[in-house]
């Protein structure tokens, strides 16, 4: 009788180092030499820098944008590092090109492995110059978007055998920011959209990470919207992106993305500052709700007329955004395409 509870524990011990081992096995990082990686937005801002993330750890990559000039130019810069590099124009609020995008990436590299949700607009300023335009255009990228290159990619993913889907969303998404209501309320969808997504891809073999950065200094506001007071809501945004305090280098960031991609993470929420405002907000709304709508009533009240006019950051610089304060964000802007996307419109 010893001897049998003494094997029945052997057997029992062997079994849990085996599901152990398997466990182990199923969480072994990705390696992405010569994996297929689409990034959407990615020829510039903190898409580049994912790119060229990818491409240091041996990745082939495909660069879906807009505009046709800013792809070639980023699509040449990895090229020059040694990379392979595919530029598909793509207005990923278009199912019909997302699709033809996603077969040309098929046909030229034999399938797809990865794929970065990362394109994005930012409309900023005071609801009372918000339109509904302005909403439904922020929910086609954010949540649409992703829906479309997912929904287009997936028998490619499946077939992959271990894909990924990393969805960049936003700590905007888990906390409602003054004067960014379009950007926050699409991005809440999109944290919903991926979060979803990974339950129901996982049965795939699909690992979805949902990405919620802080603020980040890619040179993102010269391409930014402004409304209202534009100067001085650019001046503030600029600002937040810009100080070392309150943003984190673009570089370090996308390098904790590719990391959790790598892994398969189910969440990343990049910076200090985002985790402790996502957490709060959690446990305590009510105390977030006061706080965000003392900061509402500092920044800038809606201008004269209530026009629905935009600008972007190029066209809202102030003694403030542009200067030495914003410094490391313009230079983010130089690396990153920004001021070549700014120039062109």
């Amino acid at each position: 009788m010893r001897l049998t509870r003494g094997r029945h524990g052997l057997e029992l011990a062997a079994g849990a180092a085996l599901g152990g081992l398997a466990l182990l096995a199923r969480r072994r990082p990705l390696d992405l030499r010569g994996k297929v990686v689409v990034i959407t937005g990615g020829s510039r801002g903190l898409g580049l820098v994912l790119a060229r993330a990818f491409a240091a750890e041996g990745a082939r990559l495909a660069l879906l944008a807009r505009d046709p000039a800013t792809l070639d130019r980023a699509a040449a810069e990895l090229r020059a590092r040694g990379a392979e590099a595919l530029p598909v124009p793509c207005d990923v609020r278009v199912r019909a090109q997302v699709e033809d995008a996603v077969r040309r990436v098929v046909l030229t590299f034999g399938g797809l492995d990865v794929l970065v949700n990362n394109a994005g607009v930012i409309q900023v300023g005071p609801l009372e110059h918000m339109t509904v335009a302005d909403f439904e255009d922020a929910l086609a990228v954010h949540v649409l978007g992703p829906l479309h290159t997912t929904l287009a990619a997936l028998p490619h993913l499946r077939a992959s055998g271990a894909g990924r889907v990393v969805n960049v969303t936003s700590i905007g998404g888990k906390v409602a920011v003054p004067h960014l209501l379009p950007y926050t309320a699409s991005k809440f969808g999109a944290v919903g959209l991926s979060d979803g997504l990974r339950v129901e891809l996982r049965r795939h073999g699909i690992r979805v990470t949902t990405v919620c950065p802080g603020l980040m200094r890619t040179g993102s506001a010269r391409n930014a919207l402004f409304k209202g007071k534009h100067r001085a809501e650019h001046a503030w945004f600029a600002l937040g992106a810009a100080l070392p305090l309150a943003s984190i280098d673009a570089e370090r960031a996308a390098a904790q993305i590719v990391r959790a991609c790598r892994r398969g993470d189910a969440r990343l929420i990049i910076t200090p500052q985002a985790k402790v405002a996502a957490l709060v907000n959690e446990l305590l709304p009510g105390l977030v709700t006061r706080a965000l709508s003392l900061v509402n009533r500092l920044l800038p009240g809606p201008a004269a007329g209530r026009s629905t006019e935009a600008r972007t950051g190029r066209e809202s610089a102030s003694a403030l955004a542009p200067s030495l304060l914003t410094r490391l964000a313009d230079r983010a802007a130089e690396r990153n395409q920004e001021l070549l996307a700014a120039r062109q419109g």
